[in-house]
């Protein structure tokens, strides 16, 4: 499945905005975590042929997921809901929502960038690159036996 071609400076405004909203209820950690996140994709935009600034951005966006569920979690307000506050906590919930597959498009543009995965473990399957393997039995064999040398017996 190919993702959809989705601009980084269009991601950025719908974080910015949802957490700008967000930010009405949940203030401080909250917002210092996305808003910072938010400037490593400002760095992302700028930098264009950068693989370090969009993999800064792409780890602050995962690493956001999680600080997000901690923070609406804890500080979602259990009493006195106006409307003000649910839209607050509706638009933060939105973000942390739209978050992974933001994640999946960004670390798309990752790639496009020259990034690789740095996880080469066995269970994501058979890694590409060969260059330091050497197979233990020759893949040629002689025609003629007499050529390989005496072999002792036992063996």
């Amino acid at each position: 499945m190919e993702l959809p071609a989705v601009n980084l400076k269009a991601i950025l405004l719908v974080h910015w905005l949802l957490t700008t909203w967000g930010c009405i209820v949940f203030s401080g950690p909250y917002a210092w975590a996305n808003f910072t996140i938010l400037a490593l994709g400002v760095w992302a935009v700028a930098q264009r042929d950068s693989v370090d600034a969009i993999s800064m951005f792409l780890g602050g966006l995962v690493v956001t997921v999680f600080l997000d569920v901690i923070h609406i979690s804890i500080f979602y307000p259990r009493a006195g809901l106006s409307d003000t506050v649910r839209f607050s906590a509706g638009m933060a919930i939105l973000s942390l929502l739209l978050k992974p597959f933001s994640c999946c498009l960004v670390y798309h543009m990752y790639r496009e960038r020259g990034g690789e995965l740095l996880l080469h473990t066995g269970f994501l399957g058979p890694s590409q690159d060969r260059s330091a393997y050497q197979t233990i039995a020759s893949p040629e064999v002689p025609a003629d036996p007499e050529s390989r040398g005496s072999i002792p017996q036992g063996y």
